[in-house]
């Protein structure tokens, strides 16, 4: 009687293993993901990505987006697959956060990498690599060292030498919003209407197709940002245009010189948050931060952390060390007075 007993007990016990076994194998296997937005072309994010998911296992789907990204996220709602935000330029990242579109991320890791001037104080967005606002400048009608300051891009000497694209674009718009910070309202419209009194010809064209024109002899120094060089000199259309110009950085009569990132954010609804917060540690880590400059010949700003040679070639400056949401919310006021001085007409 015993074994009999003994025998149906273990019936038993095989039927509940088989069954929990079907069961396991019945129930979906739940992936491991990370949806991310992007402003910036996937071929550019796409190795740090890749590199995430070999240490992690995690899955990144990149949604490349050329514009619309805060539109789209208020028109998905809470049922957005997105977790990440990504994109150049801090108008751009403010603007998802003033949509409310974001959450804040405390993370000790994040304020480790990242320097408070290049995070959001509330923890909404973090930057991840810089680009400076400088001057192109020729290397045959300019002197090195001539150009020193954004404010002596007003003086009357260079009248009919400077090349600029419109000075409504979001670059532009970061730069005046950063001379608007250190020298008011009244002689930030002062310097706009003298720089336009400058100008060779009316703003055209991106920033690329200002050293075209100063290579051409229509101007001898334009404004524009420093990875440009680089994608210029990785085109062998454009070489010439590269190394007919020098790379000077100016600075603020009173500061540094100004400087914009590129960055991240957590989606309010992000679906995957706490793989989405394991891809913004991975991004920040020096490591990572390195790469992804190099790729895009911008600066990584972890401390410890060094641009590519490359770009490391084309000299060193001081950023300035104002925080860029300062910047972000004078935008508005930017364009207004770029407007009111007529900057593109």
């Amino acid at each position: 009687m015993v074994s009999i007993k003994m025998e149906d007990k273990m019936i038993s016990h095989t039927r509940n293993a088989l069954t929990l076994c079907a069961l396991t194998l019945a129930a979906p296997v739940m992936s491991q993901e990370v949806n991310v937005y992007s402003y910036r072309q996937p071929e550019l994010i796409q190795p740090l990505m890749d590199a995430f998911t070999a240490e992690t296992g995690v899955t990144v789907n990149v949604a490349f987006l050329k514009k619309g990204m805060i539109e789209r996220l208020r028109a998905e709602g809470s049922r957005s697959p997105a977790d990440l935000v990504f994109t150049v330029d801090i108008s751009r990242l403010n603007g998802v956060v003033d949509a409310d579109l974001t959450q804040p991320v405390k993370n000790e890791l994040l304020t480790k990498n990242i320097p408070a001037e290049f995070r959001d104080p509330s923890n909404h967005w973090f930057g991840l690599t810089t680009r400076a606002r400088i001057v192109y400048a020729s290397k045959d009608r300019v002197t090195p060292g001539e150009v020193t300051t954004y404010e002596d891009l007003a003086d009357p000497r260079w009248k009919n030498r400077i090349c600029t694209r419109s000075g409504t674009h979001a670059y532009m718009l970061a730069l005046t919003a950063a001379y608007l910070h250190h020298n008011g309202e009244a002689k930030t419209l002062d310097w706009l209407k003298a720089v336009k009194s400058n100008l060779a010809r009316k703003p055209q064209g991106n920033d690329r197709a200002q050293v075209k024109a100063i290579w051409s002899g229509e101007c001898d120094i334009s404004l524009g940002n420093t990875y440009y060089m680089g994608k210029m000199l990785s085109d062998p259309e454009q070489q010439d245009w590269a190394n007919s110009v020098s790379v000077e950085f100016p600075t603020f009569d009173d500061g540094g010189t100004h400087v914009n990132v590129s960055g991240m954010a957590l989606t309010k609804s992000a679906p995957n948050r706490n793989d989405a917060i394991r891809l913004m540690e991975f991004l920040a880590s020096p490591k990572a931060q390195e790469i992804y400059a190099a790729d895009n010949f911008e600066y990584p700003i972890a401390p410890g952390t060094q641009a590519d040679p490359l770009v490391q070639s084309w000299g060193s400056f001081e950023a300035d060390t104002v925080n860029l949401t300062t910047i972000a919310k004078l935008r508005s006021e930017a364009l207004r007075l770029t407007e009111l001085a007529d900057f593109d007409g």
